[in-house]
C-alpha cells in the first residue's frame, strides 16, 4: 500500500478526521501495513508494547488469560477502530492478547515515533485523550454491570451492546446479530460459563425475547431487551 493510500485509509478514522494533509502525511510516513490470517496473534500479553494498530479490514479479539489459562474477553474490535488505547501513554508490555477473528488488514504505527507527532500536534493529542475517555467510560459501565447486576441482567446487557456494535438493522425495526460469537465467547465476555449462556439463551427464545433465523443469527429487539432490565 502506497503512502497516498495509507493517508486515505487513516483519514477515515475519527482520530484523524480533522488533520491537515501535512499532519496525516507525517503519520502515514511512519505507518506499516500488514495482513493477518485468521487465528493468528498480533501480540501476546506481556510482549513489549511497541505499536498501536488501526483496523482497515477484519475483526480482532482482545482478551486476557489467567494463570490457569482461562480466557476473559475484553472486547471485540472491528474496522475503523484502534487498539490498544493505552498504547500512546503506557511504557512496558501489552496488557492483553490480540487474536485475529477473521482475515485482517491492519496499519501499525510505532509508539515512539507517534509520540513525537503528538507533541508537534496538540489537536491530535486532545482527540486521543477524548477517545481514551470514551473507552474508560465503556469499561466502567461494564465493570458496574458485573458488580451490580446478576448474571441474567449481564447477559441481556451484553446482547444489547453486541447488537448496537455489530448488528444490522432490519426493516421491521429488529436487529440481526450474525452468528459469529460462540456461547463460550459470550461467557468469556462477562465471566460466566458456557452452560449458563446456553440455558439463558434457550429460556429467552422460549419466552420470545429473542429469535433465531435459519442461519442461526439472533434477531433482537432493543426495546424488548431494555424493557426486560427496566431501561426503557
Amino acid at each position: 500500500m502506497k503512502i497516498n493510500e495509507i493517508k486515505k485509509v487513516l483519514s477515515g478514522f475519527s482520530l484523524f478526521h480533522e488533520l491537515n494533509d501535512l499532519e496525516i502525511t507525517k503519520i502515514a510516513s511512519i505507518s506499516i501495513v500488514r495482513t493477518w490470517k485468521k487465528h493468528s496473534h498480533i501480540f501476546l500479553q506481556g510482549d513489549p508494547l511497541e505499536h498501536v494498530y488501526f483496523i482497515y479490514e477484519g475483526k480482532i479479539k482482545i482478551y486476557k488469560s489467567d494463570v490457569n489459562g482461562k480466557e476473559q474477553i475484553v472486547t471485540i474490535m472491528k474496522k475503523g477502530e484502534m487498539f490498544p488505547h493505552i498504547g500512546f501513554f503506557r511504557k512496558g508490555d501489552y496488557p492483553a492478547n490480540a487474536e485475529v477473528l477473521e482475515p485482517a488488514i491492519i496499519i501499525a504505527v510505532p509508539v515512539s515515533q507517534f509520540e513525537n507527532i503528538l507533541i508537534e500536534t496538540p489537536e491530535l493529542c486532545i482527540k486521543v485523550f477524548r477517545i481514551l475517555g470514551e473507552r474508560i467510560i465503556d469499561l466502567q459501565n461494564r465493570l458496574e454491570e458485573q458488580i451490580l447486576n446478576n448474571t441474567y441482567e449481564q447477559i441481556v446487557k451484553l446482547l444489547i451492546r453486541l447488537a448496537k456494535n455489530y448488528g444490522s438493522a432490519q426493516e421491521d425495526g429488529t436487529i440481526r446479530l450474525k452468528y459469529e460469537f460462540t456461547n463460550t465467547d459470550l461467557a468469556n465476555m462477562i465471566g460466566t460459563t458456557r452452560e449458563t449462556i446456553s440455558r439463558t439463551l434457550t429460556k429467552m427464545k422460549k419466552e420470545q425475547l429473542i429469535e433465531a433465523d435459519e442461519e442461526g443469527n439472533m434477531i433482537l429487539s432493543l426495546q424488548t431487551l431494555m424493557k426486560e432490565i427496566h431501561l426503557f
